[in-house]
């Protein structure tokens, strides 16, 4: 079977048609959104011919992070922070071709798949991460997103940012290569990604990786998509494509945060409007009798929930670690949905499956062919996600535990050999493999929240149901002493003697 994973950065649930179903966003899972319907065709029609994980969670976050997730199927926030692929990592794309410094011919002959890799996230491949394409039989970089380092013509050009913001590169990159909406990134992901397809068909279980930045930041759609959210387009005075991680209030009036709300929703309609170039394509090359698709994101956002922008800053709350997750298989499951808990480290063990290849020992994810076919069968009991030496987090589907850090309990480690050049962490030399890490204290609260009466989590039970919290310290603890997690995390956690 070939398999297509794509990835949407930045991706909220709650904008997605099979999650939303229609209902305006305020009405999905945060009263904090607007009341606005975000129209997304082509993932519904993706959901039409699959499934829909409604228990969809991320792992380790953020971006990088949640990206080792997927390559390794290994949760890498319990370990390290953002980072390369490690050496001794076995991650996905070698997994299905093997090495990929012999020939394409030779790779074919000795049976192993062909792997390639579409994305405009720059991250892959810029310093500090910059190895993650590495094991692919083939990719396409589609250079100019945000921070990318590309562009150096000396010319004038319109930046609604500070100019000594990274982002100064994209709106360069994009004055000198955008001319139609078919130049946006997105755009020419899925483009290039169809093309790949219509010329690739003939490859035996073939992988296609697609990671598509969009709907990340920097916000700046064309304007009559905006328009569709804000019909005053662009002329609202000052704007800026990034917005700060922070408490909104400090820095947007209501109406501009709606302004923002609306730049943000733009890009995922967008983005799903382009998705469709890719669905075109499947149906017109019959891909679909032959091809399983896995549709999501690394992680959501904060756009006004719990009075927040952006990542990092809190909690893994549902807008940031509940995430989309669709599987559309040639055979099962067609428009059918799953209550069952699923993570990104799935994506590992689940493509491994789809495309023959055997899966390493020691992975955290579940293969999720056994619940395409059998609506029953199980996968985890607990889903846990987290950033690294911040707060980690617990659910069940029901309650979620936000678990922050002791700030007495050190020392915290990096374990591996490489170093953090894109997030400091303050990490030391590196000894018996692993580097000390001068880990700042985390200020935000443990939080509990009951999600069948409270979804979007506003409500801190931590004082007033101590038994429940109670249950989920020990179902935490027992889980990461399952992943064989560091010691010192759960000594970190003040829950090191809670297994039991």
């Amino acid at each position: 079977m070939n398999c297509i994973v794509i990835v949407c950065d930045t991706l909220r649930v709650d904008h997605c048609g099979p999650y939303h179903q229609g209902r305006p966003v305020n009405r999905v899972m945060s009263p904090e959104q607007p009341d606005w319907v975000v129209p997304t065709p082509n993932m519904d029609r993706l959901a039409a011919r699959g499934t829909v994980f409604e228990q969809a969670w991320a792992g380790s976050t953020p971006c990088m992070p949640a990206r080792r997730d997927i390559y390794t199927g290994r949760y890498e926030f319990l370990e390290r922070g953002w980072g390369p692929l490690e050496d001794d990592d076995y991650d996905l794309p070698r997994q299905i071709s093997g090495s990929p410094n012999g020939s394409l011919t030779r790779q074919l002959a000795q049976g192993y798949p062909v792997s390639y890799m579409v994305t405009d996230h720059f991250h892959l491949w810029e310093q500090g991460a910059g190895n993650y394409h590495m094991g692919y039989t083939g990719f396409e970089f589609i250079r100019g997103h945000e921070a990318d380092a590309w562009k150096t013509d000396p010319v004038d050009f319109p930046c609604p940012d500070e100019r000594d913001h990274k982002v100064e590169r994209h709106f360069r990159n994009v004055h000198l290569t955008r001319k139609s909406e078919s130049d946006y990134f997105c755009a020419q992901v899925f483009t290039h990604a169809a093309e790949w397809l219509k010329v690739n068909q003939a490859h035996e279980n073939f992988y296609l990786h697609i990671d598509c930045f969009d709907p990340h930041e920097p916000w700046d759609p064309p304007e009559e998509w905006l328009k569709k959210f804000d019909p005053r387009g662009y002329a609202v005075g000052k704007w800026t494509s990034m917005v700060p991680y922070d408490r909104w209030e400090n820095h947007y009036t209501p109406d501009e945060m709606r302004h923002v709300q609306a730049r943000y929703a733009a890009m995922v309609a967008l983005t799903d409007h382009w998705l469709g170039t890719l669905l075109d394509k499947m149906d017109e090359l019959g891909l679909w009798d032959n091809t399983m698709i896995i549709f999501t994101s690394d992680h959501g956002t904060y756009n006004g929930d719990h009075g927040r922008l952006g990542k990092l800053q809190t909690h893994q709350h549902d807008a940031c670690g509940h995430i989309p997750f669709i599987i559309a298989h040639p055979h099962h499951g067609r428009g059918e949905r799953r209550s069952q808990l699923v993570q990104l480290v799935d994506i590992y063990p689940t493509v491994l499956s789809a495309v023959g290849r055997p899966c390493p020992p020691d992975r955290h994810g579940v293969d999720l062919l056994p619940v395409l076919r059998n609506a029953q069968a199980p996968t985890r009991d607990y889903a846990i996600l987290g950033m690294f030496g911040k707060s980690v987090s617990i659910t069940d589907g029901e309650w979620t535990l936000h678990q922050s850090p002791v700030a007495s309990n050190q020392p915290l480690y990096w374990y591996g050999h490489s170093t953090a050049k894109f997030i400091p962490y303050g990490l030391g030399p590196f000894e018996n493999g692993r580097r000390a890490v001068d880990c700042p204290s985390w200020p935000i609260p443990t939080w509990l929240s009951d999600k069948r009466h409270d979804p979007s989590e506003r409500i801190n039970l931590l004082q007033t149901r101590p038994d429940k919290l109670a249950d989920m310290q020990r179902a935490l603890a027992a889980k990461l002493a399952e992943l064989k997690a560091p010691a010192e995390q759960l000594e970190r956690l003040g829950i090191s003697g809670q297994s039991g």
